[in-house]
């Protein structure tokens, strides 16, 4: 199963603060628009995303079809096909991407501890 890159969608307080603090870690700023209130920061292969008052928990976020410079990849699961899978494994959905749909779709599941995650697929 091909979920694509991940990264963690972190739910800030104060996006200023939240993005000086990972440019000290190393991160610099790869994506986003601060003016609504969301940055996507890099260092090497890992990508967080800050998102100041976007939803109330930290997210786990795949997104099939990218690698983690956001480039389209060549050979990639689509979206409908990973969440089918996952349903025939009894996993349940908290949001689904229409599977009569084609292109960006998403859905989101939650682990057993609570932990939202998003699959969120931006091509096709």
């Amino acid at each position: 199963m091909q979920l694509g890159t991940f990264s963690i969608s972190l739910s800030v307080k104060d996006l200023n603060s939240s993005e000086a603090f990972y440019e000290k870690l190393g991160f610099t700023k790869f994506g986003g628009d601060k003016s609504q209130n969301w940055l996507i920061l890099k260092n090497g292969d890992t990508v967080i995303g800050l998102f100041q008052d976007m939803f109330p928990d930290n997210i786990l976020t795949f997104n099939p079809g990218w690698n983690s410079n956001a480039e389209t990849l060549e050979d990639y699961t689509d979206i409908r096909d990973l969440q089918k899978e996952l349903k025939a494994k009894g996993v349940e959905f908290s949001t689904e991407a229409d599977p009569d749909s084609e292109g960006p779709a998403s859905f989101t599941i939650v682990d057993p501890d609570g932990n939202p995650i998003l699959v969120d697929q931006h091509i096709g």
